[in-house]
């Protein structure tokens, strides 16, 4: 008897084990599509929805759709959400902390990706290049590239940091545009000369094409009434500004990333292979006029398109069902404090310079006259004169605290923390003092870290980002391809996440910052 139970329980376990069995994997995509659009908001998909019909359409379609997806860092800039995409590394561990910092080492302001060891290939003779050398994690890609030697990696955006950093240490190509030759470039970190195929579409001379012209809306083609602005300087019509802070350079960029796939033959490997692309020119135009402006919604609808001419390309190219799309944005962005005033909501604009002088005469005050600041640091990230601290034989965290308190006399500063609170973990316990600690990493970060209240900025014109706060974290957050299981997903998740998930999807490492969790429930 005891024998026959025991019999009929192993086979009951058997059964269950067989059944419990994980399925296949999913086959495994050929060509990655690491898309972000810089500074697109996620309230942007709900606003305009009804206005697209391509390529935002069908991710939010057919995709696995996040709708409370967060940077979980409080420096929202274009250099750190783009380092965190595919490393999963929050600034304290990637040490991208910002656009640029002030490096104590060489006593000068240095940004993400410059690189003295580098030159620039294919712009102007002898200029500075650039490289992922500060980035101290590995992407996706690099773990892709220790996996499969055979799999390529290349990055492409107007802005250098936003090709260079998601696209990692062993990448086979980051390129990006160079306003000032009109071209696009690499730097001596990646190869010593621009490929033939990059070469060619720099002696197409694409910028020539929009000398003078007008930006018209998408819905009114033919209605020289209703322009945007205008490239024609001098003119009533408010001028464009620059190439780059117009819909014409994310054409160029669609384009040269089209010209990747098919030049550098991506998704014809026999592993993986991982395209990078970064639309810079919503950022521009955003920067200039705000969330709120009919830009703004024309921009976003010609993304729309562009992206469905790069899913078609990929489609026909590499073939359907080969493609894994994961999308996202490196920011949101505050409203006008114009605007949010009219609205009767908070808002306004803060002066650097008052900053400045409440902890300079602060510190003349309690410790007597010196040059208490080095020049470099941002208005939310300054740097005291370490050199002036130890001539007067002060202890810094005294000097930091004496600083802290007068800067947040200051009217409309919401939080101060000091480098030896964060590196200590004494600030405030909640989401906006977490989101501090993790921007935080202390051989780059300032003396003080400054969070304006909500909806106050130091810009003097226009809009920015750069604040904790969920108008600057909360972006779109989209997967599309094999083994995807498409739906909306309300879960609050972190842009940390999907590195860990495209690690799992492709059978690699994850990368070796990651903070993130795999994202299963859309396997």
């Amino acid at each position: 008897m005891i024998r026959t139970v025991r019999a009929f329980l192993l086979s009951c376990l058997a059964a269950a084990l067989l059944t419990a069995a994980p399925a296949d994997p999913p086959k495994k995509p050929r060509l990655v599509l690491a898309i972000v659009i810089d500074q697109f908001r996620y309230d942007y998909l709900l606003r305009f929805r009804s206005d697209y019909t391509a390529g935002l359409a069908h991710l939010l379609r057919d995709g696995a759709v996040f709708t409370d997806a967060h940077y979980i860092h409080a420096a929202t800039l274009t250099a750190v959400g783009h380092s965190t995409f595919l490393s999963g590394a929050t600034p304290s561990v990637s040490g991208i902390i910002g656009n640029e910092w002030y490096d104590r080492d060489s006593g000068r302001t240095v940004t993400s990706v410059s690189d003295p060891q580098t030159k620039v290939v294919g712009g102007v003779p002898n200029a500075p290049g650039s490289s992922p050398r500060r980035l101290l994690v590995s992407t996706v890609g690099d773990e892709v590239k220790i996996r499969d030697a055979e799999s390529k990696v290349i990055g492409v955006s107007i802005k250098d940091r936003a090709a260079i950093l998601p696209s990692g240490h062993m990448a086979d190509g980051a390129y990006w545009y160079d306003d000032e030759s009109h071209h696009w470039v690499t730097s001596t970190y990646y190869r010593a000369d621009l490929p033939d195929w990059v070469k060619k579409i720099n002696d197409e001379k694409a910028y020539q094409r929009y000398a003078g012209a007008q930006w018209l809306p998408f819905d009114a083609p033919n209605d020289p009434s209703k322009a945007l602005c205008t490239m024609a300087a001098g003119a009533a019509l408010r001028y464009c500004g620059s190439l780059e802070a117009t819909p014409w350079a994310n054409e160029m960029i669609e384009d040269f990333a089209e010209r990747a796939i098919a030049n550098e033959g991506l998704g014809r490997h026999a592993g993986t292979d991982i395209l990078t692309v970064s639309f810079s020119a919503n950022d521009y135009v955003g920067h200039l006029v705000g969330p709120d402006d009919p830009a703004v919604r024309d921009i976003s609808i010609r993304t729309d398109r562009l992206l469905g001419k790069l899913f078609d390309y990929a489609d026909r190219t590499v073939g359907a069902g080969n493609t894994l799309v994961a999308f996202t944005a490196d920011h949101g962005v505050a409203p006008v404090p114009e605007v949010n005033q009219a609205r009767h909501m908070p808002g306004g604009r803060l002066a650097q310079a008052r900053v400045s002088k409440s902890i300079t005469d602060a510190l003349t005050q309690r410790f007597g006259p010196g040059e208490w600041l080095v020049a470099g640091g941002s208005a939310t990230m300054p740097y005291l004169n370490l050199e002036t601290i130890r001539s007067h034989n002060l202890d810094p965290a005294v000097v930091e605290s004496v600083a802290a308190a007068a800067v947040l006399a200051v009217e409309h500063i919401a939080r101060v923390a000091t480098w030896h609170e964060l590196r200590g973990g004494g600030v405030q316990r909640d989401a906006i003092g977490r989101a501090m600690t993790m921007g935080f990493y202390g051989p780059r970060s300032g003396s003080l870290y400054i969070v304006p209240e909500p909806y106050y900025m130091f810009d003097a014109t226009g809009t920015t980002h750069g604040t904790p706060y969920d108008y600057d974290t909360h972006v779109p957050l989209i997967f599309l391809g094999p083994g995807i299981k498409a739906g909306v997903y309300d879960r609050n998740v972190a842009i940390n996440d999907v590195a860990p998930t495209l690690a799992a999807l492709l059978g690699v490492e994850q990368p070796t910052g990651s903070v993130g969790r795999i994202l299963s429930e859309l396997f």
